[in-house]
């Protein structure tokens, strides 16, 4: 009886999912199969602006906005047929100003996007949908977005820069309050996120609308002149391949905007030292900061400056500020998940396959104090006392004084040529370990690496990458003073001596992205006895 019940379950169960899957298809329910072989451009846009007005009753229609352009052009006709002049500026939108109404806005599609495709089609041309809805409005478009962002990075400044001469008001501008126009004031000159955001907000405009209406039109300007001028279709600037032919400038001069070549991290909002012993914890030193060096070593001054171009201190305050989200100035410097903090950065430069083989292994508490915070917290010298003046000079001294010795390698004789491991030989010979090589080959594939120049600078810092509780020596203790073997089951934090050279020397190939040994398997590195 209990089987027979069970039985006529399951077959219910399969005729409610098959009733639910008829009905799941006739209602649209189902999900539709993703398209594979769909062209893909990045001229893609959603035209979707009925939205505003509630729920869409067709699919939004995916417009080619580079077709259409390469279509007018070949009727000697350009964007004012499609977008109005708004105080001597295009508008974004199409065909006008403002939006209006409901019925007025889809009338304004509808009436001049078919009359231009009649037109066309009257003429015997290649043109676009003139009667059928479903041809514009479809729920799985032919076509897939390749869109790629840019952004403004040190070389096509320069390039820019040039082209106008310096003239920076060309492009900058700031809202005055008082005289409720646009102005330029000199060496306070932004990037253009600090004040167009994603969407418009107040009396600014998003940055898409802005970075369009002036970009563009400065380059339909040029293109109008006869000049040398940047794109005018989409795909020029986004477009993956199209961003690849830009010309990228290699050696760009500093952009000169009154920025310190060194400076301290302040403290303090005035940029002052004033009371510094009540900032200051014994233990804790000021941090010299190397302006120009960062400069060189970053896209942008948006790296850092993520805000507003101004210091640090001034949104993230000792305490939290309002204008800071709260964030304190330690947790902005200190932060490893945060790209524009100084940790956060390192961190993520150490992702590099070159570095990545040494620090995927190195945790916070494999590094003393000495590696980690003094390296940025320096000390004054001894003459110098924390109520006399401190300045840019003095950090240049103190970034000089910790860059000394840098260049120091080890010598070869200091360097075993090769280290025999034989301490867990049973079933395979030992292993032989190039182990002169490897130090050789860590120091080439650093150098001309001033980040890693900085905090390696002790000859000898590069061991500690497989010697990582050990201080810098040229005789560090081998890895069985610390790893026992076997398995200390009352140390469940420290591998066994198996594991920790496993780890250690398959996870570094693995990191490096190195193709020896083959395989990674046994005999790569032991002969079977």
């Amino acid at each position: 009886m209990k089987r027979q019940v069970a039985r006529v379950r399951r077959l219910t169960a399969v005729a409610v999912v098959g009733f639910l899957g008829l009905v799941a298809v006739h209602l649209g329910w189902a999900a539709a199969a993703p398209q594979t072989d769909v062209e893909k451009r990045a001229d893609l846009i959603t035209i979707d602006t009925m939205k505003q007005f509630g729920p869409l009753e067709r699919p939004a229609v995916v417009f080619m906005h580079d077709r259409h352009s390469e279509t007018l052009a070949r009727q000697n006709q350009d964007c004012t047929a499609c977008h109005l002049s708004d105080k001597d500026k295009l508008s974004i939108k199409y065909q006008r100003l403002t939006d209006g109404t409901k019925n007025e806005l889809m009338d304004l599609y509808h009436t001049n996007c078919l009359a231009c495709h009649k037109k066309m089609a009257a003429r015997n041309e290649k043109t676009g949908p003139v009667e059928e809805c479903g041809a514009c409005h479809k729920a799985q478009p032919d076509v897939a977005s390749s869109w790629q962002p840019i952004g403004m990075d040190k070389s096509l400044h320069y390039r820019h820069s040039k082209s106008q001469d310096n003239k920076c008001e060309r492009c900058h501008h700031e809202y005055d309050q008082v005289q409720k126009k646009l102005i330029y004031i000199k060496d306070q000159e932004g990037t253009c996120r600090y004040c167009h955001k994603d969407t418009a907000e107040d009396n600014r405009i998003a940055l898409r609308d802005a970075a369009h209406q002036s970009c563009v039109a400065c380059h339909r300007d040029a293109v109008a002149q006869s000049k040398n001028a940047g794109p005018v279709l989409c795909a020029g600037c986004h477009d993956a391949e199209q961003q690849q032919l830009i010309e990228v400038v290699a050696d760009v001069p500093r952009m000169q905007r009154k920025q310190p070549d060194t400076v301290f991290v302040q403290k303090d909002r005035q940029n002052r030292y004033a009371n510094l012993d009540a900032y200051l914890k014994p233990e804790m030193k000021r941090v010299p900061f190397d302006h120009k060096v960062h400069e060189a070593g970053n896209a942008d001054c948006r790296t850092c400056h993520h805000a507003a171009m101004t210091a640090c201190n001034t949104c993230h305050t000792m305490a939290g500020a309002k204008e800071g989200k709260g964030v304190k100035l330690q947790q902005a410097m200190h932060q490893v998940t945060a790209d524009q903090s100084c940790l956060g950065c390192h961190s993520a430069k150490q992702q590099d396959k070159n570095c990545a083989g040494c620090h995927a292994f190195i945790t916070k508490a494999d590094q003393p104090e000495e590696a980690a915070c003094l390296k940025c917290h320096m000390a004054l010298p001894a003459a110098q006392g924390t109520s006399d003046p401190v300045n840019a000079a003095q950090a240049a001294k103190l970034l000089a004084s910790a860059r000394q010795g840098n260049d120091a390698v080890i010598a070869d004789a200091d360097i075993p040529e090769t280290v025999t491991i034989k301490a867990l030989s049973k079933k395979y010979g030992p292993a032989v370990l190039p182990h002169r090589k490897i130090v050789r080959s860590l120091e080439k594939s650093l150098q001309g690496n001033r980040l890693a120049a900085f905090f390696h600078g002790q000859p000898g810092t590069l061991c500690q990458g497989c010697h990582h509780n050990s201080p810098v020596s040229t005789k560090p203790p081998k890895c069985g003073s610390c790893h026992g073997a076997p398995f200390n089951a009352k140390d469940p934090f420290k591998p066994g001596l198996m594991a920790a050279y496993h780890r250690q020397c398959m996870g570094c190939h693995e990191q490096m992205q190195l193709a020896k040994p083959a395989a990674l398997d046994c005999a790569g590195c032991h002969k079977k006895r």
